[in-house]
């Protein structure tokens, strides 16, 4: 019975993807709009999360230097934030069917040289990101802007049938997969070969996978590994984040971020808080842009700063 079930969703995921993927690219704007306020109207649990986040976080935004100043209410940026995400579906669809080469090639790339330089050191790239702007087709698109293949680190789907699907469709685009799970051998597997990673290390994690940071005023549990795979292998760590403007997508490579080279529990928190404030600024400075929608505070406290560390 399990498998039927499997087979009819991976059967109903292709046909809605393919079908969203054949409508006119000129219709990815509204429709995905409309798909974006459905979902905020139909996914209340979903809708709560993301409201009561921004709701705890807004006082922290709007002190902070990068806010953006665009919206005044929890309630705008949760709906924007929706409708962003009803948008990357349409768009995600199109790739996902190989028709997103317009997109990809239509999208405005700062930082390369910071890239190029992480590369030359010949110690392979760790890019680290979150789930910002469009994060499948900022993975999706870097074979066209790197002109290299990455290994994407990504969580398995439940549904074996569905899983391949997915697989297959990311990895048209000349990118590869490492399953997060036991993903420690294979990234370093990668890495020694000089290869490149794309984390998204913005998730929850357990107390011993994370270092205990603030974001956004609050605490939170961060996860680790970019701090402790760079250490250990000497890779260098270039921050990575997309965000939408108007129909085009803006990808920016930051410099490399230098650890701070204390080997300490101490210094891999500090390590982490460092990154975590690359995260802060971007979502300050475009908070429609990120997934509010997971309980990134969870099992971390509810302790509320008062202050804005630069």
């Amino acid at each position: 019975m399990k498998r039927t079930n499997w087979v009819i969703q991976a059967v109903l995921f292709y046909l809605f993807t393919l079908t969203i993927a054949l409508l006119p690219s000129c219709l990815t704007p509204g429709t995905g709009k409309a798909i974006g306020r459905f979902l905020y109207n139909i996914l209340h649990s979903r809708r709560s999360i993301a409201l009561d986040n921004i709701r705890q976080a807004l006082p922290f935004m709007k002190r902070h230097p990068a806010w953006s100043g665009e919206f005044e209410t929890a309630e705008e940026i949760a709906l924007a934030t929706f409708e962003n995400l009803g948008i990357s579906i349409v768009e995600v669809c199109r790739l996902y069917h190989g028709k997103g080469d317009a997109l990809i090639s239509s999208m405005e790339v700062h930082g390369l040289d910071n890239f190029q330089h992480a590369k030359e050191k010949g110690n392979g790239v760790l890019c680290i990101s979150g789930h910002c702007g469009n994060w499948e087709l900022i993975s999706l698109s870097f074979k066209r802007h790197l002109n290299e293949n990455v290994w994407a680190i990504a969580k398995m789907q439940k549904n074996p049938y569905l899983n391949t699907i997915i697989e297959k469709m990311r990895m048209g685009y000349g990118n590869k997969v490492i399953y997060s799970k036991a993903a420690l051998r294979p990234i370093l597997s990668v890495i020694k070969s000089k290869g490149v990673i794309g984390m998204l290390t913005d998730q929850a994690v357990f107390e011993e996978n994370g270092a205990l940071i603030e974001f956004l005023g609050r605490k939170a549990w961060a996860n680790k590994a970019p701090a402790v795979i760079a250490r250990k292998t000497e890779a260098p760590i270039i921050p990575v984040f997309g965000y939408r403007k108007n129909s085009r997508h803006i990808l920016t490579f930051h410099p490399e971020y230098k650890l701070c080279g204390d080997r300490t529990d101490e210094g891999t928190h500090q390590d982490i808080q460092a990154l975590s404030r690359y995260l802060e600024e971007f979502v300050c400075a475009h908070p429609a842009d990120w997934y509010w929608v997971h309980r990134r505070w969870k099992r971390a406290g509810q302790y509320v700063s008062d202050t804005i560390t630069d």
